[in-house]
């Protein structure tokens, strides 16, 4: 298909009535608006770890998609599905950030908090350069970082005939678990994408990236969007510091599991404070790919 578009002599209007379905595919798979409706409900309904693992392997074979079918093989449409994908990265910044404020159950919350994310990440493909790509592709490494740690936190919470699946479970958190309640406020922290995080410069370099490009109202509309999306994650940080718990026994864990989750924590922290490396190897890969 890039042979016959490079050529001049495809049939406009038909590419852009099978590119409209391409970019609804790959919206339903980064679960985009108006393609998100299934996450809330499946990121709910799933048992945790199910959630766990459809909240993050999926999200880099989506990102593989984008690049294989928009940016390689529909890249000389660049101007047609743009467009579209702004209205996909406003649409998913605007819900996702303000319906996630409503929700109780965090699953909920944090399948609606996806959608935000994804919305950002699109911001990196409608820059449509190398730069553009790299940080999408930083941001849903991040992505994938910080959502090990909120589910893994998530996990460890809850016990046979118990699944922490609501926010008012982090009620005291902090006086039942100092580590666990530190472990969750650097993901929530990062999510939000407050510095040094990870989720800072992942939200940083598509910002750069959509400003270098020339979207100037786009990237006031999501640093607006992002402003009003760090309530419902300080919401957590303020449940687990300083409400008071449901629950007074304190939750254990095997050290194996302590250390794992450590590490998640640590990496949120050192690839915000230092992301050159990540980004560098981003930025290789994409340039391997093209």
């Amino acid at each position: 298909m890039a042979k016959v578009i490079q050529s001049g002599k495809a049939d406009h209007e038909i590419f852009i009535i099978g590119l409209v379905f391409v970019v609804a595919g790959i919206s339903f798979k980064l679960s985009a608006v108006p393609f998100h409706m299934w996450a809330p409900d499946v990121y709910e309904g799933a048992p945790t770890a199910v959630t766990l693992f459809i909240r993050s392997a999926p999200k880099f074979a989506a990102f593989g998609f984008v690049m294989r079918l928009l940016v390689e093989g529909l890249g000389d449409l660049v101007a047609d599905w743009q467009g579209m994908l702004v209205i996909l990265a406003v649409a998913s910044m605007a819900v996702g950030n303000i319906v996630a404020i409503a929700q109780q159950n965090i699953k909920r919350m944090l399948a609606y908090s996806t959608i935000s994310h994804m919305g950002f990440v699109l911001l990196g493909f409608i820059a449509a350069g190398e730069n553009g790509y790299s940080a999408s592709m930083f941001y849903v490494i991040a992505y994938v970082l910080m959502t090990l740690g909120a589910f893994g936190v998530i996990l460890l919470i809850s016990r046979e005939g118990f699944e922490a699946d609501k926010i008012s479970d982090f009620k005291g958190l902090n006086q039942r678990s100092p580590w666990l309640a530190f472990m969750m406020l650097l993901v929530m922290f990062s999510m939000a994408g407050i510095p040094p995080m990870i989720g800072f410069y992942a939200k940083l370099s598509v910002l750069q990236a959509a400003l270098e490009a020339g979207y100037i109202w786009l990237v006031v509309v999501a640093v607006v969007l992002s402003l009003i999306g760090a309530f419902y994650y300080l919401r957590i940080i303020k449940f687990m510091y300083f409400d008071i718990p449901e629950e007074v026994q304190p939750i254990l864990f095997r050290p194996d599991v302590k250390v794992l989750i450590s590490l998640n924590g640590l990496a949120i922290v050192l690839l915000g404070m230092f992301p050159q490396m990540l980004m560098g190897l981003s930025l290789s890969a994409i340039q391997h790919s093209m």
